[in-house]
């Protein structure tokens, strides 16, 4: 349930104050290239994909269609190591968490039974009720990991 909302209240109306988005050409092409890549990606690296592939979309465009994406939970987007947010369409559709790689930007989806038991008992202790709690861990993936030790990174 999102924050705020209560038993029985109506669902959130769609992103756009209520209006179903238009299904555009650019949007098209944005999830498309979103379904590609298994890894999260900033707007701007996005928008270079689009433009190598030839497809016509502004920058300012794809800023909204991934924010749009994004409200309508199509897409998760988070904050990265320098504080960009990124964007990826995740296979898990319930509440998760991530592992990135700080060096080539891999993700993985983990579910952390033991972090929703540690933030719902926070919550209770301190008097909280309806909250939400976002957790990324940033590391470098086996990959990365042995091309650090073998003095390649």
């Amino acid at each position: 349930m999102p924050i705020g909302a209560k038993a029985g209240s109506p669902p959130p109306s769609p992103a756009g104050g209520g209006k179903e988005q238009r299904v555009t050409k650019q949007r098209r092409a944005v999830s498309a290239a979103l379904d590609e890549l298994d890894d999260f990606v900033s707007t701007q690296e996005l928008y270079r994909i689009l433009q190598n592939q030839g497809v016509s979309v502004s920058l300012a465009t794809a800023y909204r269609i991934l924010q749009s994406l994004a409200d309508e939970g199509l897409v998760d987007v988070l904050r990265n190591g320098d504080g960009e947010a990124v964007y990826r369409r995740c296979a898990v559709t319930g509440h998760h968490h991530h592992l990135l790689c700080r060096n080539c930007g891999k993700a993985v989806e983990v579910e952390a039974p033991a972090v929703e038991t540690w933030a719902a008992r926070t919550a209770a202790e301190h008097g909280f009720t309806e909250v939400a709690h976002t957790v990324e861990i940033f590391g470098l993936c086996p990959e990365c990991t042995a091309l650090k030790a073998a003095g390649k990174l």
